[in-house]
């Protein structure tokens, strides 16, 4: 006689980024239109939210020092010299992924 197994759990794929880990890339801009707009079109506007979202000066929202204090807070790997490199190379792209990270990390319940 044969046996029958019943499968009650099925395996999941999370797409969810580990811990100490930026939670889009660099160049995801598709991954959420809207702060890339806002970013495209209103850089000031947008590097105002990033710094209110971390309590800090409006005029510091895309800066350098912003980016390495978001990485080291979070323990997302790199280095100040990564961070200059973005920021230097571009800025919108930079500003965008802190704003998407901060976004996502509020929708999860993780950001701080």
């Amino acid at each position: 006689m044969a046996s029958h197994h019943v499968i009650t759990v099925q395996p999941q794929f999370s797409a969810a980024p580990r811990p100490g880990e930026w939670q889009t890339g660099l160049m995801s801009c598709c991954s959420d239109c809207g702060v890339c707009i806002c970013g495209a079109f209103c850089f000031t506007c947008l590097g105002c939210q990033v710094a209110a979202d971390m309590d800090e000066c409006c005029l510091c929202g895309s800066s350098v020092a912003m980016r390495t204090l978001y990485r080291t807070k979070y323990n997302i790997p790199g280095s100040i010299m990564d961070d200059w490199a973005a920021v230097a190379f571009c800025p919108m792209c930079a500003l965008c992924q802190l704003k998407r990270d901060i976004k996502r990390r509020k929708e999860q319940g993780i950001f701080w």
